[in-house]
């Protein structure tokens, strides 16, 4: 059967794409971030999975404030780069997995979660940022990738209890695959930010670091965090985080399993106006 062996879970800042895309990386402002993420690039060379199935949120690219579904699914063969209005990303086309994607849309819609299936979309920065950090800038990406988009852009958002229950449904959804696959599950967005208002710039690190020890070590009790602690706490932008509670609750520990390997763990600021954060679990095996 198919299976989750490992969690990842980045920010996806905008600006950290364009310092990849403009050849910025070596300098002095940008070294630090990038210096973080060189040993998940070999991790991931060391265990690359088949598929990736990327929970991120769209930016107004596939979807507009006309309509915004609060979870869906890519399920088509490849999804273009968005042009997100200063052309699209430099960056090869992500090649979907439509044969799990549709089991997994069938599997969690029957688990009574209601999902949107798209199939045709381009992906913005939110998917392609976490791509291009963690696996450089290939010719081609590495693995399949299955798009996941969550709204936290329009209110109501899901709470962070929805989407770690949802993580849940997923990794049955998974390990129901009748094909022998390596499959890795990405948290993206956040941490601490916000862009607008009073508080524009805002960032907190040591709420962000309190998040990272309760991810790891009290999942299920940080799924209960409430939708305004998120905004106080971690700006307007910082409910992102809820989409790294969706991959956590597809860890084996929340089924009774084995707790994970805490294999990376970075923390950054900032970068533009952002607190980046990253980490990576291994299930056991």
């Amino acid at each position: 059967m198919a299976r989750i062996t490992a969690s990842v879970y980045t920010s996806h800042v905008p600006a950290i794409g364009a310092a990849i895309d403009h050849g910025k990386t070596g300098e002095p402002y940008w070294v630090p971030l990038f210096a973080g993420y060189d040993f998940s690039k070999q991790w991931l060379k060391q265990n690359k999975p088949d598929v990736v199935f990327l929970v991120y949120n769209d930016h107004a690219t596939a979807f507009s404030l006309e309509l915004i579904p609060t979870f869906a699914i890519g399920t088509a063969a490849q999804f273009q780069p968005a042009d997100e209005g200063y052309g699209a990303r430099p960056v090869p086309s992500v090649i979907g997995h439509p044969e799990l994607a549709s089991h997994i849309a069938q599997s969690v819609i029957q688990d009574d979660f209601d999902l949107t299936i798209v199939n045709k979309m381009d992906v913005d920065h939110g998917l392609t940022v976490p791509l291009s950090l963690m696996c450089g800038q290939p010719e081609a990406w590495p693995f399949r990738v299955i798009p996941f988009a969550v709204n936290v852009v329009q209110y109501p958002v899901p709470s962070g209890r929805r989407c770690f229950a949802l993580g849940q449904a997923i990794r049955r959804a998974v390990e129901s695959f009748d094909e022998d696959l390596n499959v890795q599950i990405w948290g993206t967005g956040g941490m601490s930010h916000q862009l607008q208002g009073p508080r524009a710039g805002l960032i907190n690190a040591a709420w962000d670091n309190r998040f990272l020890d309760r991810l790891i070590a009290d999942p299920a009790g940080l799924a209960q965090t409430p939708h305004i602690e998120y905004v106080r706490e971690a700006g307007s932008e910082g409910i992102e985080l809820v989409m790294w509670l969706i991959a956590r609750g597809a860890m084996a520990d929340v089924a009774g399993g084995a707790k994970p390997k805490v294999v990376h763990r970075f923390f950054h600021v900032p970068a533009s106006n952002t607190a980046v954060g990253h980490l990576i679990l291994e299930n056991p095996a």
